[in-house]
């Protein structure tokens, strides 16, 4: 057996290594950005810092909507502490076909994804009645820390 072949392996998958999320010192982290908040990605509604105390940090007092399930998250800690954000993607997929509850979607390199459900709210409805009268839709998906969600939609334009 040569040197060589002791080399020779076979990978199932290769990924680029991107972590899903990475640190942020809390005093840079801004209004509108992103940010993990007892594990959930959020998005930053609210920020507020309070002065030092006799003995301490600054603290930073974040209000952060969970960008899936839209709850109200809170977290205060001091600024010079670092603390996750997340990998946010946003993606828009043509809509070929909606089935049991789920959208079946393609990309623009022609790639089909049908793991994402249809949205449980208002926007879902409105989803399903733009589709039933045959209209193009581009789907607008959002994925991080492994999950994912449709958010929006609009009317693909003509010639697409």
């Amino acid at each position: 057996m040569s040197d060589d072949e002791q080399h020779n392996q076979t990978f199932e998958q290769a990924s680029a290594g991107a972590s899903l999320t990475f640190p942020m010192q809390c005093s840079a982290l801004r209004k509108n950005g992103h940010v993990v908040i007892k594990g959930r990605p959020c998005k930053i509604v609210e920020m507020s810092t309070s002065k030092t105390g006799k003995h301490g940090h600054a603290k930073v007092h974040l209000v952060g909507i969970d960008i899936f399930t839209a709850k109200k998250l809170e977290e205060i800690c001091p600024s010079t502490h670092n603390m996750d954000v997340p990998n946010v993607q946003r993606k828009e997929f043509q809509l070929v076909n909606i089935e049991d509850g789920f959208l079946n979607l393609m990309s623009q390199d022609f790639n089909s994804k049908d793991d994402v459900k249809v949205p449980e709210d208002p926007l879902g409805k409105e989803i399903k009645e733009a589709f039933k009268e045959d209209k193009d839709l581009l789907i607008t998906v959002v994925s991080a820390m492994n999950e994912e969600a449709a958010i929006s939609f609009k009317e693909a334009p003509k010639g697409s």
